[in-house]
């Protein structure tokens, strides 16, 4: 079993639970906005190579509960750190 499959087993024991996620980029660039890849949602889909989140929220600095309007799927390459059952409604810091 290769890494891959450790984690997508591991994924789909999360389904359905909220997850927290930081992804491989210092920063990303949405609308115009600037952010640190940090994401909490529901885990919604296991798929190959990527999970979706829905709902989802964006953590920023100026706007920590962002909820993005559709859900975000993310490919697992990208993946640095997860945590899973998070509370999105808690706070972290970003800075």
């Amino acid at each position: 079993m290769d890494l891959t499959d450790e984690l997508t087993e591991e994924l789909n024991e999360l389904l359905g639970e909220e997850l927290l996620v930081i992804t491989l980029s210092d920063q990303l660039n949405l609308f115009g906005e600037t952010f640190r890849p940090v994401f909490c949602g529901t885990l919604k889909e296991v798929g190959v190579g990527h999970i979706t989140l829905y709902p989802v929220m964006i953590k920023m600095v100026n706007a920590p509960f962002y909820r993005f309007p559709i859900p975000i799927s993310i490919p697992l390459e990208k993946i640095t750190q997860f945590t899973g059952c998070f509370d999105c409604q808690q706070r972290i810091p970003l800075t």
